[in-house]
């Protein structure tokens, strides 16, 4: 059995106001094709589907349109759940129609799958928080517990009001609870959650930049060592870079984001993760780069001139540009940088020497011209620098707006 492991899609998200519908509709097209050429039977979609509650009408056709791609027309299963940008009820609202497609569509932890049967494959077992589907290209069976995120509410609703120092216990006891009566050694078995997970005692994994954060203290924090033994691979959403934190013989796998969706993922390859599975067999895994989408990049210059050529030569890029001079960054300037590509997400100015300087402090005389309050404003802000005559202009054209 092939199974395909992907995360946190963010379909819709948006990189300060630049869109980035255009690039996810080509992973989403190269996840596909990814899947086909590969033959996989089963996709796992581990959260983060979208990234807003209320997505645009845009990225709720991409994602269907997708998962439709996905199912080969229901001979596939797709198993996609919940993530924390997600709203469980929209996840779950489509299911009666998905389910005609060979989609599973799981917003809520603790979620019962109604058993039904496509020309493909057919549910055999549901139950709280999992589901095993007979496949008609393999003679066994795969068993997944599936568990998507749940926030405070969700989690005092489903697991109990105890949730600082018990989410561990209970999500153990869960999970051992459901490998204990459906995980033996006939059938493949597969965990799939989003959460933030590590390994005890670990460094901490940094949640990606601009994300929901899910790891407040360590109340939230769920650690590899609760998932079953009987468990061959757990598929995990939520971090944006690949990772396993479980081991080689039993990988506990973030798939990463297709796309680099803030700059501290600057540099970042994107994968899938493709496993090969056979019950009560170690698992083998690979994971498969994606190439689609527009790198994003951080450069620093200390001239304009230098700056623009190099953002002529990269045009595909999306980038946050810094650049460091003896003095404020002119208008000129900057409409020559905002010309000369289209894809400058971020132009920061930074004056040299700026954090070097003493900053003195003086009485303010608020009797004083506006003017020259606004001039001893900016100086206490800017390392005593004086204002240039275009944003003292600008100030002038505040004043008289």
């Amino acid at each position: 059995m092939k199974i395909l492991h992907t995360a946190d899609w963010h379909l819709g998200k948006r990189l300060d106001s630049f869109s980035r519908l255009p690039e996810q509709i080509e992973v989403m097209k190269e996840i596909v094709q990814i899947a086909n050429e590969q033959d996989v039977d089963v996709v796992l979609i581990a959260g983060d589907l979208f990234d807003t509650f209320n997505p645009s009408v845009e990225a709720v056709e991409l994602f269907y349109k997708t998962l439709k791609q996905l199912s080969n027309n229901g001979q596939r299963p797709v198993i996609a759940i919940g993530g924390n940008h997600d709203s469980p009820d929209r996840i779950d609202a489509p299911f009666p129609l998905a389910r005609e497609c060979g989609i599973i569509l799981i917003g809520h932890p603790n979620a019962i799958v109604t058993p039904f049967e496509l020309e493909g494959f057919k549910i055999k077992n549901s139950d709280e928080g999992f589901l095993e589907i007979n496949l008609k290209s393999t003679p066994f069976p795969i068993r997944i517990i599936h568990t998507a995120y749940a926030n405070e509410i969700r989690l005092k609703q489903f697991f109990g009001e105890e949730k600082e120092g018990e989410l561990n216990r209970v999500l153990k006891e869960k999970w051992t609870s459901l490998a204990d009566a459906y995980c033996d050694t006939n059938g493949v078995n597969i965990l799939i959650s989003h959460l933030y997970m590590n390994k005890r005692d670990a460094e901490l994994l940094d949640e990606p930049e601009g994300e929901k954060p899910i790891k407040i203290g360590n109340a939230d924090m769920v650690y590899s060592d609760c998932i079953p033994s009987q468990i061959q691979y757990t598929a995990l959403g939520h971090l944006h870079a690949y990772n396993n934190i479980g081991t080689d013989q039993q990988p506990v796998v973030y798939s990463s984001s297709p796309l680099c969706y803030s700059f501290s993922e600057a540099g970042q390859t994107k994968y899938v993760s493709i496993i090969h599975a056979e019950p009560n067999q170690t698992i083998k895994w690979e994971k498969v780069a994606l190439v689609s989408g527009r790198p994003l990049l951080r450069k620093t210059f200390d001239e304009v001139n230098n700056a623009v050529d190099w953002l002529r030569e990269n045009p595909n890029s999306l980038v946050e540009l810094t650049l460091e001079s003896d003095s404020f960054l002119k208008a000129e300037d900057r409409k020559l940088i905002y010309q000369s590509h289209d894809g400058i997400i971020h132009l920061i100015p930074k004056v040299k020497n700026q954090a070097n300087d003493e900053v003195v402090y003086k009485e303010i005389n608020l009797n004083q011209d506006i003017k020259d309050l606004f001039k001893d404003y900016f100086k206490t802000k800017n390392a005593n620098q004086e204002p240039n005559d275009e944003i003292i202009d600008l100030f002038n054209e505040i004043l008289n707006a």
